[in-house]
């Protein structure tokens, strides 16, 4: 492996989303885009706020903050960082909105802990503190997945309170 490649890999950008500062694997990222107009339209995912165009593609925008447990506010974000992801064959371009200032750090990313949500891909150290490495289809799949759950325990308690009348 070269010094050029094993510095990409081991490469992340560390931000903050709402109240907690995490990391992304630096590979993923594609660009970090100014706030520019957020498009919201009607639909039924709650992780999605809306989409923005960047360089002619429409690009979704995910509200980590929801998945993460952390307060954001969409109008504090200062820009926004936009990331690649595999599905299959084909590469999909997604946003995160970031209210803090990004700085990049290389360091060894280390497994999860067990207890670890999906979205979490691994830990970094950085100084003192001990970063999540965000894994992003485990993010918007994390939220999809608890949302799944809470349908079906409302549709069983739906369900048996109409099985008791």
């Amino acid at each position: 492996m070269s010094i050029a490649e094993n510095a990409r890999e081991n490469s992340f950008v560390l931000l903050h989303i709402g109240d907690r500062r995490v990391a992304l694997p630096a590979g993923l990222v594609a660009e970090l885009a100014p706030p520019v107009r957020l498009h919201a339209f009607p639909h039924t995912s709650k992780l999605i706020t809306g989409v923005i165009v960047r360089r002619g593609r429409i690009v979704p925008v995910y509200d980590a903050g929801l998945v993460l447990g952390s307060r954001s506010s969409s109008s504090s974000h200062r820009f926004y960082l936009i990331a690649r992801r595999q599905i299959g064959q084909v590469s999909e371009l997604g946003a995160i909105a970031v209210n803090g200032e990004c700085e990049l750090a290389t360091g060894e990313m280390q497994p999860p802990a067990m207890d670890r949500p999906a979205y979490v891909a691994g830990t970094l150290a950085v100084g003192e503190d001990s970063l999540d490495v965000l894994n992003l289809d485990g993010l918007t799949g994390s939220y999809s997945a608890a949302a799944g759950e809470s349908l079906h325990a409302e549709a069983h308690q739906f369900h048996g309170s109409e099985a008791s009348r």
